[in-house]
């Protein structure tokens, strides 16, 4: 069974996790975790599909009818919607029919991490202990490549264990060979594991792919997987631009003294409940881990 402590911190929110006066509208959603989820994806259009003319071409898709969908309209609408609560906030006032047949036109534009908040939000308002989790997942293209890649993780009171889930890849054809809602935890690469297996000369660093623009490949993606993942456990999921300042002031060019510091943290990171003091005490002494960069500085 799980640390009291441990769960009760998990059913507290963050600035992108809570939702507000939204918080009863999310209770009363579905509470089976694969209706949850389809139900959740199909509000949304991930900027891949948005990106591809050919799927924008088409009006008559798993997304609805594309050619409704404004070519104005950004490729990361997250930008705009960086919360849980401004992704419902904006979904609802362009359609308050929450449904599974929400067209095209009136769906946002986010990618996995959107998904992985949104989701854990929404678990959290009905009192389970969530989490999101960042890292990379070789499943999503099959060819060698780790890509990055934010999913879901929440205590299944009933089994008491924990899940993992991935609502970003509720879609039609996508044959996993596993359960979505509960996926195996060999099957997804989490920021500490990335870092960790390219420090040990265990990972090649082109297999580990963070999909920024250009595309970044090896330490320089785990970097970024590790921490967010780090404070995503911390519940403070930041965002796509938010890496610790005195990283980003180094161009990720790190002396070896930094990197072990890095080593301890990720190491503490491969089991986080059982080190969830430890890394509680990291985040509260160490505070260039919080200090983060960010569009302004």
């Amino acid at each position: 069974m799980e640390n009291k402590e441990i769960l009760e911190f998990y059913k507290q929110t963050s600035q992108f996790t809570d939702l507000g006066y939204y918080k009863d509208f999310a209770k009363k959603l579905p509470d089976d975790i694969e209706e949850l989820c389809l139900l959740q994806r199909i509000q949304i259009i991930h900027p891949v599909a948005y990106k591809d003319k050919d799927i924008r071409s088409k009006s008559n898709c798993f997304w609805g009818d594309m050619t409704k969908v404004s070519v104005t309209r950004l490729d990361y609408e997250e930008d705009y919607f960086p919360t849980a609560q401004s992704m419902i906030a904006e979904l609802l006032r362009k359609n308050p029919n929450y449904a599974i047949n929400r067209e095209a036109k009136d769906k946002i534009h986010i990618t996995c991490r959107g998904q992985a908040i949104l989701l854990a939000s929404i678990l959290k308002a009905k009192g389970i202990s969530a989490r999101v989790r960042s890292g990379f997942a070789p499943y999503i293209k099959y060819d060698g490549i780790n890509y990055d890649h934010w999913i879901t993780e929440y205590y299944d009171d009933k089994e008491k264990v924990w899940k993992l889930v991935d609502a970003d890849e509720h879609c039609p054809d996508h044959e996993m060979g596993f359960d979505l809602n509960n996926i195996p935890y060999d099957k997804f690469l989490f920021g500490a594991n990335a870092y960790l297996g390219l420090r040990n000369n265990k990972l090649k660093a082109d297999s580990i792919l963070y999909a920024s623009d250009p595309v970044t490949l090896g330490m320089k993606a785990a970097i970024r997987g590790l921490f967010y993942d780090f404070h995503s456990l911390m519940n403070n999921e930041i965002i796509f631009l938010h890496v610790p300042k005195y990283i980003q002031d180094k161009n990720f060019e790190l002396s070896e003294k930094e990197y072990k510091e890095l080593d301890e943290l990720a190491n503490l990171m491969l089991v986080p409940n059982s080190n969830f003091d430890k890394l509680k005490e990291i985040w509260k002494t160490n505070t260039k881990f919080r200090i983060l960069s960010g569009a302004l500085n």
